[in-house]
């Protein structure tokens, strides 16, 4: 298989990442997760500005010149327990550049110190928050990574469920939708960055005793009728692969207009490296998505190439 020089740079790193994800120590990679945000580079188009939403910390990423009536709110991913990097801001500073549309990222409370409800708590919250702002949830999308693709559609299930205006649609990165077992991964798969233990531990830490088929922890056991059209974009080769498929047959069965994206050899949440062309090609559709469900034209943009 002729594989492509930038793919096969980013694949010999893999294994380092899960032997990290598996002996790091969490305060050791929170406190390097941390120093890597403060020195995030995102170009001299995009900005970014700290605020609180009703007592969540959030981070605005503003592209020049940007429509000030869309904004996409973007939930980022990290097993529960990890908190915003600075890929994420550069996934976040891609897609405001190519919507020309701000992107608040929310800054939710971590496991295990903060277990269930708490993520999803700060979620509604900063959602609810910018409809205080005068923004209409018709004008919004939301998006979220790995736990941040759980948040997105637990968000919209609690919005529901409490009455709520719903944001116009969502995107799922390699999503997780069940946390009660990861036993049912492909007979002698391994996935390339996630051991089953880290993931146990982190489903356990945002669990924090509560029941793993609270359709509120784990989407695939309830009940999705109401909910915007939903993306998802999952990896072949990842362990997640099956949470995403299930997911969206299951919206597809509650009559939710639902598509799910398969990227041949990927890996869990490969859109953190804007190198790759199937970076670009994930992000490029997921922006088209939230452009149709926005009704707007398409709008033309050149954001630029980071590299992840």
């Amino acid at each position: 298989m002729n594989i492509p020089s930038p793919e096969r740079r980013i694949r010999a790193s893999l294994p380092i990442i899960r032997f990290m994800q598996a002996y790091m120590p969490l305060s050791i990679a929170g406190w390097l997760i941390k120093q890597g945000l403060q020195h995030a580079q995102l170009g001299a188009e995009v900005s970014r500005v700290a605020v609180t939403a009703d007592g969540v910390p959030c981070v605005w990423v503003m592209p020049q010149n940007c429509l000030t009536d869309k904004v996409l709110l973007y939930l980022h991913g990290g097993g529960f327990v990890f908190g915003l990097t600075s890929q994420h801001l550069k996934i976040g500073a891609y897609l405001a550049q190519t919507l020309r549309a701000r992107v608040l990222m929310v800054e939710y409370r971590l496991a295990p110190d903060h277990p269930f409800p708490a993520a999803l708590d700060d979620c509604v919250t900063a959602y609810r928050w910018l409809l205080k702002q005068n923004v209409r949830a018709e004008n919004v999308a939301v998006a979220g990574d790995s736990a941040g693709g759980n948040l997105t559609v637990t968000m919209l299930l609690k919005l529901r469920d409490n009455g709520d205006r719903l944001p116009a649609a969502a995107a799922c990165l390699s999503p997780v939708t069940d946390l009660t077992t990861i036993d049912h991964q492909r007979p002698g798969f391994k996935d390339p960055i996630l051991p089953t233990n880290v993931v146990n531990f982190y489903h356990q830490s945002y669990l924090g005793g509560h029941d793993a088929r609270d359709p509120m922890i784990s989407p695939v056991y309830g009940n999705l009728r109401g909910l915007p059209p939903i993306l998802a974009h999952v990896g072949e080769d990842e362990i997640l692969r099956d949470d995403a498929v299930r997911i969206v047959s299951l919206a597809k069965s509650a009559g939710i207009d639902a598509r799910l994206e398969i990227y041949p050899r990927m890996w869990h949440v490969w859109q953190i490296y804007l190198s790759l062309p199937q970076t670009i090609k994930s992000l490029d559709d997921i922006a088209q998505f939230f452009r149709t469900h926005w009704g707007c034209v398409a709008l033309e943009s050149a954001p630029s190439q980071h590299e992840g």
